[in-house]
């Protein structure tokens, strides 16, 4: 069994027991997700995949497993001719999530 879910823009297949790198939610380690309505887009069982307002009655259950920042990641503009070179550097916030749950 599996589930999509959409959060922060993007989506995620989700199966119970795995841990997903979504953005950052607000909470503390530990602290319960659930992610429920318009945000399941898909549920996949052994019997048949539910989508649209059928899978909009399933709920994902998860908890909070870290909180953190992604490697950071240069960027670097550079002009042949004219002197010009600027490098700058991103750290994309985190959550960690783990999916103990998914219900229809």
């Amino acid at each position: 069994m599996y589930a999509v879910i959409r959060y922060g823009g993007k989506q995620y297949r989700v199966t119970p027991g795995e841990t997903v790198r979504v953005e950052r939610i607000e909470g503390k380690v530990g602290s319960k997700v659930t992610f429920t309505g318009e945000d399941v887009l898909a549920v996949k069982t052994e019997e048949k995949l539910l989508r649209g307002t059928d899978a909009s009655a399933a709920k994902v259950v998860g908890r909070i497993a870290a909180q953190g920042r992604s490697p950071k990641v240069l960027v670097m503009k550079y002009r042949k001719t004219k002197q010009y070179r600027i490098t700058r550097g991103h750290r994309q916030n985190y959550t960690a999530i783990e999916v103990k749950d998914i219900t229809v």
